[in-house]
């Protein structure tokens, strides 16, 4: 089953039932769309107006990298559930560890927007990183889950090491988006 061409509907009532997937990791991987597919509408709300006009080569850049994010997490919902149904560890531990590494690159479009994006939409830069940082924060606890019963501590070790750190810029990222936001919000 393909989600990514599903209702939202469908997939919601799927990850309620009783099926073994879709579950967490194709959750924490559509949470993380959901995050990328704001920070697009943000940029497509502000380009081509004329008080960003001086953005635009950034914003452009920030369209392309977050509408392929998107794309890719939307691909990382349906191969979570076909991993999961794999009963292969590895493969199992590498979708949401890959959902971890895209969140943390998605996450670094946000601070930008604070000052580049258009101001009436400010609000949804902290949404997305919001978002952004809840999507890590699950794709981690399945990463450690697969981790627990993976043979390879020597791969497990780097890979608790390089999500660990991630797992602070992202915190601080996120932090920092909401409090600049914030100020804004509340003038």
């Amino acid at each position: 089953m393909s989600y990514k061409e599903e209702t939202l509907k469908k997939y919601l009532d799927d990850l309620a039932a009783k099926l073994p997937a879709p579950g967490g990791g194709s959750a924490a991987a559509f949470t993380a769309a959901m995050g990328a597919s704001l920070i697009s509408m943000m940029v497509n709300f502000t380009l081509g107006k004329p008080k960003y006009v001086k953005y635009e080569r950034d914003l452009q850049f920030i369209l392309k990298e977050s509408d392929a994010l998107r794309l890719r997490f939307l691909d990382l919902v349906d191969l979570d559930v076909v991993a999961y149904q794999s009963k292969d560890i590895r493969e199992a531990l590498d979708v949401p560890f890959m959902v971890c590494r895209l969140c943390y690159e998605a996450m670094k479009l946000c601070p930008p927007l604070i000052k580049k994006g258009n101001l009436n939409l400010i609000s949804d830069v902290a949404v997305a990183a919001i978002l952004l940082e809840g999507a890590f924060a699950a794709a981690y606890f399945n990463v450690e889950i697969n981790l627990k019963y993976l043979k390879d501590k020597n791969f497990a070790a780097k890979v608790r090491k390089e999500l660990k750190l991630k797992a602070k810029r992202v915190m601080k990222i996120r932090q920092k988006t909401e409090g600049q936001v914030g100020k804004i919000i509340r003038g």
